[in-house]
């Protein structure tokens, strides 16, 4: 089967049809491609511009704008218009109605429609379609999670013409050179939505150490629903070029289930996969070889599709100073920052000084040095900024400030301290103290006599 992956955005429009809505969705047709590319080579795939209309989507009706109209097909069919109208209102697309608030959040939807291939005879027809069937299948995702969907397309049979001594060119259905299909009197190819596998999340983080759970379902056209059919999940792990299987599961008829579990920890719920269709995944104490892109791929009766979701696996960095407290006296020295046991390694570290007279800090980029990594068992790593005084710059009540920045962290942190005085120093300002304030005694004391 052909597997396509979302590569380009799209701008959309919607309207509302009869009992739900009507979504439109400029999309790609992606096909094999036959010529060169721009720089000579053979192409692998062409793309060319589609328009996917999925018709009446269920939605609630508070959420369908009052100004939305109808979608109606061109009068006059365009040859060059590749138009694809899938209806859409069982199975139930989940969460389409984010599709309806895409333009008013400035989210762009992708969408991509290439040819399904099932496999040999499985696509011969039946009563409601006595012709052979074609698929298709379109890939939907909106921008920044929250709904991305495979949708398998089957086309539908054209009604008959209606009578005529001589029946116009409206009346004729049409063949499309790009598709070699029988199109509508509009130009349009039918079709209807027979089968899903969605995603409400693309990518996620989860602390090492954590649970989570990577979100998958599917389903499919009631009508093609057969008593003990075999379904099949298989969930599939890919980082940095290399892939492992992380579990197996496989209903047959009779309602039993066999499991295969690579990853110590991962879990899936038959129940809920008889039930709602839910194949999602559960992943337990979370470890860094974890993170990458995860593969969720169904299969039913002869139709298959697929998910990806891409985890990230983090742990927050525990931050220290190699002193409490600095004395000016004790320069020049080398005050360390430390930044421990912490995921990925993306990590930034800066010092800063702020003079007692000024609230500016200043950076002191120029005073500084980084040690190498340290890797930890668990495959968190450490690492320390090393920070060179010197007596002249750095007077007694200068504070030191070490702000450390990590994917991890919302917002960077810092840890500071202050450079104190000398003890002889300290001891002198104590007893001036004193004496002022035995001073300050004895004249209040004299006063009211």
């Amino acid at each position: 089967m052909l597997k396509v992956l979302f590569l380009t955005g799209y701008l959309m429009t919607y309207t509302s049809g009869e009992g739900g809505a009507d979504v439109v969705l400029s999309c790609s047709l992606v096909e094999e491609a036959s010529g060169l590319d721009d720089m000579g080579d053979r192409a692998p795939f062409s793309r060319s511009p589609a328009t996917l209309v999925l018709r009446d989507v269920s939605i609630s009706p508070d959420q369908v704008p009052d100004t939305l109209t109808p979608f109606v097909p061109p009068t006059v069919p365009d040859p060059d218009l590749i138009l694809i109208e899938a209806t859409a209102s069982s199975p139930a697309i989940p969460d389409v109605d984010l599709l309806l608030h895409a333009d008013c959040n400035e989210q762009e939807v992708a969408c991509e429609i290439s040819r399904y291939h099932l496999p040999q005879g499985a696509a011969g027809g039946d009563e409601d379609h006595p012709a052979p069937a074609h698929f298709f299948i379109a890939t939907l995702e909106l921008e920044g999670g929250g709904l991305s969907t495979a949708l398998v397309l089957r086309t539908l049979g054209l009604p008959a013409p209606p009578a005529a001594a001589d029946p116009g060119p409206g009346d004729r259905t049409l063949g499309e050179g790009r598709l070699g299909l029988p199109l509508s009197r509009s130009g349009s190819l039918l079709t209807e939505v027979v089968f899903m596998v969605f995603s409400r999340e693309k990518e996620l983080t989860a602390p090492l150490g954590g649970d989570v759970l990577l979100n998958c379902g599917f389903r499919q056209q009631e009508a093609l629903q057969e008593v003990g059919q075999e379904v099949s999940v298989e969930w599939w792990l890919q980082h940095q070029g290399h892939g492992k299987r992380v579990l197996d599961l496989k209903l047959t008829g009779s309602q039993e289930h066999s499991e295969s579990v690579k990853r110590d920890g991962s879990s899936m719920d038959p129940a809920l996969l008889v039930a709602d269709g839910n194949a999602s995944l559960t992943l337990r104490k979370l470890k860094v070889s974890d993170q990458g892109t995860y593969i969720c791929t169904v299969n039913v009766g002869t139709f298959q599709a697929q998910q990806t979701i891409r985890l990230h696996v983090n742990q927050l960095p525990r931050v220290s100073l190699s002193e409490e407290k600095l004395v000016s006296q004790e320069f020049p020295h080398k005050l360390s920052c430390n930044c421990q046991n912490y995921y990925p390694l993306d990590c930034k570290m800066e010092w800063f000084s702020v003079s007692p007279d000024d609230v500016e800090r200043t950076e002191l980029s120029g005073e500084m040095s980084l040690s190498s990594h340290r890797q930890h068992g668990d495959g968190t790593v450490s690492l320390s900024s090393h920070l060179y005084l010197q007596r002249r710059s750095l007077p007694p009540g200068t504070g030191l400030i070490c702000r450390v920045s990590h994917p991890a962290l919302g917002s960077p942190i810092s840890i500071s301290l202050v450079v104190q005085p000398p003890a002889s120093v300290r001891t002198e300002v104590y007893w001036m103290g004193l004496g002022f304030l035995l001073i300050t005694v004895l004249f209040f004391y004299q006063l009211m006599r």
